[in-house]
């Protein structure tokens, strides 16, 4: 009985792996405003009233993709992180090899950025269940942050008086044990990392950076030194 419910299951999840691989072409192809269980059912041989037993829905299916996503990039964020702390590397080496971890994956699955920085899906509004998975990049830089602040100390970013309740709220939140002027300057970061990444993969770097790795290491070391992290 366990061998024919583990032969099962493995079937399963192949369909479901083939699905989205099929779905993840037409994204490329198309762009996420026009997937559709039946282009992808299609395409697969299978009947959509099949493929509905997989995914009941267009959104579920897309949500399923967003978390593959936010998965993929967060594994590549925590895997630099640990590359570089197994080396030894100080705090400011570490945040600097999280954020181009996030640049490589994102030149290498462009529209999987895409999806998941880019344009809101028309009709679609992400469920709960995204929100554990976008968060691992940012965790990988509180884990950062809060390493250093731990340890040689950080140098607290000025933060107005009009900010400070929502510093203190963002904290308690989610990055207990940081300063707020940190905490604030840590969201501020992560915005800019996004918007590099973006304009480099969207086209907005053309004509202007050619030397874009490059670039991007200042960059990167620009947005350590704004929360704080000590050059050495």
């Amino acid at each position: 009985m366990n061998t024919v419910r583990g032969a099962r299951e493995r079937a399963r999840n192949e369909v479901t792996a083939a699905i989205k691989d099929e779905a993840r072409r037409q994204l490329a192809a198309e762009g996420a405003a026009k997937l559709s269980l039946r282009a992808v059912a299609r395409e697969l041989g299978m009947v959509s009233s099949a493929l509905y037993r997989y995914f009941p829905s267009r959104d579920e299916l897309l949500t399923a993709l967003i978390v593959d996503a936010y998965d993929s990039v967060g594994a590549a964020a925590e895997g630099a992180d640990a590359r570089a702390l197994a080396a030894g590397r100080p705090p400011r080496a570490r945040w600097i090899a999280v954020c181009e971890a996030v640049r490589t994956w994102a030149l290498e699955h462009p529209h999987e950025y895409a999806l998941i920085y880019g344009s809101p899906v028309p009709g679609y509004s992400a469920p709960l269940d995204t929100v554990g998975p976008a968060s691992r990049v940012g965790n990988a830089f509180i884990a950062i942050l809060r390493a250093a602040h731990e340890g040689r100390g950080l140098a607290l970013p000025p933060l107005p008086a009009a900010l400070r309740p929502e510093a203190d709220r963002m904290t308690a939140d989610f990055a207990e044990g940081l300063p707020p002027e940190v905490t604030a300057a840590l969201v501020a970061a992560w915005a800019q990392l996004v918007g590099l990444v973006s304009f480099e993969l969207f086209g907005q770097f053309n004509r202007v950076v050619e030397d874009r790795a490059v670039f991007f290491a200042h960059a990167a070391g620009q947005l350590a030194h704004g929360v704080g992290l000590p050059a050495v």
